[in-house]
């Protein structure tokens, strides 16, 4: 077999991606330096900084395509020194997803685990700017450990299910 032969072959039989990303759009943004110019002038001493990281997600229905939803990465950052706010910057990055392919119970960890880890780079990017706009130096972000958040958010139904496994496998 040629390897044009192989190639068509591996294309054939390639199963579709278990997410598609229809849209990525920057959904809603905020910056206020209310305390500018003052806080811009040289030797005050960098700000202390106050990040959050917020996600959702909620199915869009759509008669044409199933299991689609909105993924939300919410980021917010506020730098202040002492009474003084620097900045606020708030971003609402947020993706529309297809699952496909995938069991039922895989769809809450797709949309808080993995969907987000594919927008981080892009939000993160869109916050650094908006800080550099503003005249400071541009927030970057440390990576994000998406599972370990999931893990920490959810762990209390994480425990429930398992519970609930553990007993109908003991009923069974």
């Amino acid at each position: 077999m040629s390897n044009s032969e192989q190639d068509n072959e591996n294309i054939i039989s390639a199963k579709p991606a278990p997410v598609v990303i229809h849209a990525q759009y920057l959904k809603d943004v905020s910056f206020e330096n209310p305390n500018a110019p003052e806080t811009l002038k040289q030797g005050k001493g960098g700000p202390d900084m106050d990040v959050n990281i917020n996600l959702s997600a909620r199915e869009i229905e759509e008669e044409s395509m199933k299991d689609l939803y909105e993924v939300t990465l919410m980021l917010s950052a506020t730098a202040k020194r002492e009474d003084t706010t620097y900045f606020l910057a708030e971003i609402q990055y947020a993706a529309l997803v297809a699952l496909s392919g995938l069991p039922e119970k895989q769809h809450h960890p797709m949309l808080f685990i993995e969907v987000p880890r594919m927008m981080f780079p892009f939000a993160r990017q869109i916050l650094g700017d908006l800080t550099a706009q503003g005249g400071y130096p541009p927030l970057l972000l440390n990576p994000v450990d998406f599972q370990a958040m999931y893990i920490e958010r959810f762990a209390k139904e994480l425990e429930d299910s398992k519970d609930i496994s553990k007993a109908n496998g003991k009923a069974a």
